[in-house]
């Protein structure tokens, strides 16, 4: 397993009142029920809260809480859980595999075929693409953003949390 990654975490919870975003440091952590804690702690009554662990310019994890229960995983590239700690704590119990980036290009519905770049061959996204569905980013939106060559997790985190609403909270964590 490999060593100690840059990484960045940031947390959103969707509330009455809207989204409460806040960084959370992962390295303190033992594993996943530790993460799951520290993501309820940002909103407590959220009906949705999302986890953007953005390590290395490299790799991107999504985790998703829906009323504090039932987690839901998503990584941009299965070796960010051989390459640190981390990784291995968010990834390694993830055993079905995402869409295959390949088939992502064949049933794209959006965007015009000239103006999108080549996906990552390399790129190995497992989990759930799903995960942001309901929020209006589908399966395929979201591996062609992780696929994008040129794109790194944090436009990726960038580019979602400006979709679903969260944008404004997320960068003000990446100022402070």
């Amino acid at each position: 397993m490999g060593g100690k990654l840059s990484t960045f975490a940031a947390a959103v919870g969707r509330g009455k009142n809207g989204w409460t975003a806040s960084e959370v440091d992962l390295n303190g952590l033992a594993d996943i029920d530790e993460v799951v804690d520290a993501m309820r702690d940002v909103e407590p009554d959220a009906d949705v809260t999302l986890l953007f662990v953005e390590s290395d310019d490299q790799y991107l994890a999504i985790l998703r809480l829906d009323e504090g229960e039932d987690l839901r995983v998503f990584g941009s590239d299965s070796a960010f859980a051989d390459e640190s700690r981390i990784g291995a704590m968010l990834l390694g119990e993830i055993e079905a595999p995402a869409l295959e980036i390949d088939e992502l290009t064949a049933a794209a519905d959006d965007d015009d075929e000239t103006d999108r770049p080549a996906a990552d061959p390399d790129a190995d996204p497992v989990g759930d693409a799903d995960v942001l569905n309901d929020l209006g980013l589908n399966a395929n939106r979201l591996l062609g953003l992780c696929g994008r060559e040129g794109m790194l997790p944090a436009d990726v985190t960038a580019e979602i949390c400006q979709r679903i609403g969260c944008g404004d909270e997320v960068e003000e964590l990446r100022e402070a």
